[in-house]
């Protein structure tokens, strides 16, 4: 039996399994082979850790004449065990029989191969749980329907379903492709599945990540991204150091850091804005490429009103709205954009009207004292007369 042994002292150096765990659960299996013919108690198996000698030892009947060879021993027997023995007592026994090497060494291969496949698929899960959050590179193996099977290691696989993909990105079989881990979660069967995407926005932060050491050592921090994948990304950035232009670290020497990460997206563009505490200039700079004239922050109400020139007003909306749609998400804040004509005429509507308003208050407050004047002259007038008849 040393020959299990010694495959046992393997697998723990190479595969990191332990020894005295596969140990035990070879006792437990060839004990509960045992239970069918001693009974499932009193029986006891013993696995030596050096040699690998197995001894199984089970509770006997002293008895003169044996009915059952599994539960009964002879009287004889037992007083070679201990001379004080009698009929009817319970005898602690070895019960090892000739065919019992046989049996403990495919008990114990079974065993073997069953652990070695469970701490593997154990180390494989422990190992993509800590990719969690993190970006994977994958090779893409075929098409499932409309998602896409990509294989990460030799062992392990993951479906990128189409929602996850980017719109109009096409793959080859055996393209490399980087994935964001969004969660490695066990399913109810003993596995686990690997939920991977190329939408996230997360995907942009980590590869930007990678490529600019001022964001991995922190002097460079990422505020807030927004992202329509396949389409455009916006990046909110901001130095800790003063001496460190954060839009610059992100960009890179001849753009080479964010064209890089483009490369990556499939050439999904990209803009680096500064991010500032100040909402109006936050916001005013989530808007570039387009120039701004003002902008009024309505904090309560998480609003704000931003004017840019008339000939801007297409650049600042972007296509089907797409930049405002970005710049929102990005600050968190609803923009409402106008020219500024549109601004003037809006202006100078707001002002006629509170005029008008004002002379309508004028007005009746004009009539009121109208109308007491009146009141006093009458009496006055009445008054007289009635002197003037006297």
């Amino acid at each position: 039996m040393s020959e299990i042994i010694d495959a046992l002292n393997m697998l723990e150096k190479e595969k990191n399994i332990s020894k005295e765990e596969m140990i035990m659960s070879i006792e437990n299996a060839i004990r509960s082979a045992c239970e069918k013919d001693f009974g499932k108690d009193g029986v006891e198996v013993n696995m030596d850790r050096e040699t690998g000698d197995i001894k199984v030892f089970a509770n006997m009947v002293v008895v003169e004449e044996i009915q059952d060879p599994h539960t009964d021993i002879l009287l004889e027997n037992a007083r070679h065990i201990d001379p004080d023995y009698q009929v009817g007592e319970e005898v602690r026994s070895e019960v090892t029989t000739k065919d019992f090497g046989r049996i403990a060494a495919q008990k114990a291969r079974g065993i073997i191969l069953q652990n070695i496949k469970e701490k593997e698929k154990a180390a494989v899960y422990e190992y993509f749980k800590t990719k969690e959050k993190e970006i994977i590179t994958g090779i893409v193996q075929r098409y499932v329907g409309y998602n896409l099977s990509v294989s990460l290691d030799d062992r392990t696989d993951t479906i990128l379903s189409a929602k996850e993909m980017i719109p109009g990105e096409r793959y080859r079989i055996g393209d490399r492709i980087k994935l964001y881990v969004v969660e490695v979660k066990k399913n109810d069967k003993g596995g686990f599945r690997i939920v991977t995407s190329r939408t996230h926005p997360d995907l942009v932060r980590k590869l930007f990540e990678r490529e600019v050491a001022e964001i991995s050592d922190g002097t460079v921090e990422i505020k807030s991204i927004s992202r329509e994948a396949g389409s455009r990304s916006k990046l909110a950035v901001w130095s800790n150091d003063p001496d460190v232009d954060a839009v610059g670290a992100c960009v890179g020497l001849n753009s080479n850091r964010i064209n890089n990460v483009v490369d990556d997206l499939g050439g999904e563009k990209i803009d680096v804005i500064e991010w500032d505490e100040n909402p109006a200039i936050f916001i005013q700079n989530s808007l570039r490429p387009s120039p701004v004239v003002s902008v009024d922050v309505y904090d309560d109400e998480k609003f704000a009103r931003v004017v840019v020139p008339d000939e801007k007003l297409s650049l600042a909306i972007g296509k089907e709205g797409q930049n405002a749609r970005l710049a929102a998400r990005l600050t968190g804040y609803k923009i409402d954009i106008k020219s500024e004509s549109q601004a003037a005429e809006e202006d100078q509507y707001y002002e006629e009207y509170y005029e008008d308003k004002e002379e309508e208050y004028i007005t009746d407050e004009s009539i009121d004292a109208a109308v007491e004047e009146v009141g006093d002259v009458s009496d006055t007038e009445e008054t007289e007369t009635s002197e003037d008849a006297e």
